[in-house]
C-alpha cells in the first residue's frame, strides 16, 4: 500500500463530522514533527487549528486544508460504511476521500519527500489545517490567519487542496472565489380570519410583487473573471398551517454569491430598496460570510499550471472561479496569492464520495513539485 493511500485511510477512519477532528491533526502533527516541522495548535471552542512550519526564509509557501467532514447522510445507503475507507474499481470511498482527507494526505506525503531531498529550502513551508471549513468557519482558519497575521506572520502564496478537477485531475483550478451574503428578512402583515381579509393584512399577498422584482435582481460581472452575481431565494415560511388563518408575517431566506465588481452592502441597498418601494414593514439581518478574491499574480498560477503539465500531461487548465466558497478567502485579503488544486469534485457531500487513488498518487507528485519550484 502506497503511503498516501495508507494515510487517507487512517485520517477516514476517523468520524471527524464538522467541527470535530477525531485526532486527525494530532496524527498529522506527529509526523511533520520527526521531519522537523516546527507544530502549534490553536483550538477556538470546539474548533481544532493546526499550524505546522518547516525552514526559514523571506517567503512562505501555505498548503491550507480541512480536516472535517459534512454529515453522511444514510448511512444504510452506502454501499460500505463511510468511515470504513474501502478500495473498489480503482476507487477509494469513504466520506471525505475527496473532500479533502486525500488531499490534505498528500500534502503531508509531499512535504515528507520534499523536505528529505530539500533540508534546507530557500523558503519557509507550512501546512495550516483545521476543523471547521465544513461548518460556520468562525473558530477556523479565520481566526488562525488573523492570529499569525498580528504577530507577523505572513503567507507568500496558498495552495489549497479543495477538490477542484472536473474530468480528469488538474483539468480545472481556483484562482477566484465569488463572495457570498446571506439574507433574512421578515416582513410584517397583521394576523387574521380568512372570512375576514379586511380587518387583517396578508403578507404573502402585499409582498408577491417586491418579492418577484427580487429574485430578478442580477448584477453584471465587469472583470471579465467571474460570472454574474445572481440571487436565490433559499426559503419561504409564512403562516401557520391553518387553512382559516390569515398569516401575520413571512420571512425570506436569500443568498447571493456576488462578484468583486459589487460589494454586499450594494445587495443590501438594492433588496431594502424595493422593499421600500412597495412601502412595506421589514426586518432584515444580513451575514456576509466571505469577500471574492481574484489572484492575479502568476507566480503560483504558473508553479501550479506547470506542475500538473509535468505530472498529468494536461497542457489547458481552465482558471476558474466557479463554484461557491472556500478558506482561501480568508488567506487572499492578508495580500497571498491564492490557487486551489484537488482531486475530482463529483462525488463530494454525496453518498459513496470516492477518490481515484492513482489521482492521489499524482496529486502528491503536482504538490511536490510546486514546493520545488517555489522554494529551492
Amino acid at each position: 500500500m502506497s503511503e498516501v493511500l495508507e494515510l487517507t485511510k487512517a485520517l477516514v477512519k476517523r468520524q471527524s463530522i464538522t467541527p470535530l477532528d477525531e485526532g486527525c491533526q494530532d496524527l498529522i502533527a506527529t509526523r511533520l514533527k520527526e521531519l522537523g516541522f516546527k507544530i502549534e495548535h490553536f483550538p477556538f471552542g470546539e474548533v481544532s487549528n493546526l499550524w505546522a512550519t518547516y525552514g526559514k526564509g523571506e517567503k512562505t509557501l501555505t498548503l491550507l486544508g480541512h480536516t472535517d467532514v459534512v454529515p453522511t447522510g444514510p448511512i444504510d445507503k452506502w454501499k460500505n460504511n463511510p468511515f470504513e475507507p474501502t478500495e473498489r474499481g480503482g476507487l477509494l470511498f469513504g466520506r471525505g476521500t475527496a473532500d479533502m482527507k486525500g488531499s490534505v494526505a498528500s500534502f503531508v506525503i509531499a512535504a515528507e519527500e520534499f523536505c528529505k531531498k530539500n533540508p534546507n529550502p530557500k523558503g519557509r513551508l507550512s501546512i495550516m489545517l483545521t476543523s471547521d471549513e465544513e461548518g460556520p468557519a468562525i473558530n477556523g482558519v479565520q481566526k488562525v490567519i488573523k492570529h499569525l497575521t498580528d504577530r507577523g506572520e505572513k503567507i507568500d502564496w496558498c495552495l489549497v487542496g479543495e477538490p477542484t478537477s472536473e474530468n480528469k485531475l488538474g483539468d480545472v483550478i481556483k484562482i477566484g472565489r465569488r463572495g457570498s451574503i446571506n439574507g433574512v428578512i421578515n416582513i410584517k402583515g397583521i394576523q387574521g380570519h380568512t372570512a375576514y381579509p379586511h380587518k387583517a393584512k396578508n403578507p404573502i399577498h402585499i409582498s408577491s410583487e417586491a418579492l418577484n422584482e427580487i429574485v430578478g435582481l442580477q448584477w453584471p460581472d465587469e472583470t471579465g473573471e467571474f460570472p454574474d452575481s445572481i440571487l436565490q431565494v433559499s426559503n419561504i415560511k409564512s403562516g401557520t398551517g391553518a387553512h382559516n388563518i390569515i398569516p401575520g408575517d413571512l420571512s425570506l431566506k436569500l443568498n447571493v454569491r456576488y462578484s468583486p465588481s459589487i460589494s454586499s452592502q450594494t445587495v443590501i441597498d438594492d433588496v431594502e430598496q424595493i422593499l421600500r418601494q412597495h412601502k412595506l414593514s421589514f426586518e432584515a439581518e444580513w451575514e456576509d460570510s466571505g469577500t471574492p478574491f481574484l489572484t492575479t499574480s502568476t507566480t503560483l498560477i504558473d508553479s501550479v499550471v506547470e506542475s500538473i503539465s509535468n505530472v498529468t500531461g494536461v497542457n489547458e487548465v481552465e482558471q476558474s472561479t466557479a463554484g461557491g466558497t472556500s478558506d482561501g478567502r480568508f488567506i487572499a485579503p492578508t495580500g497571498s496569492e491564492v490557487v486551489e488544486i484537488g482531486p475530482l469534485n463529483a462525488s463530494i457531500h454525496k453518498i459513496d464520495e470516492a477518490v481515484s487513488i492513482e489521482e492521489l498518487e499524482m496529486l502528491v507528485q503536482i504538490y511536490q513539485k510546486v514546493m520545488e519550484k517555489l522554494l529551492t
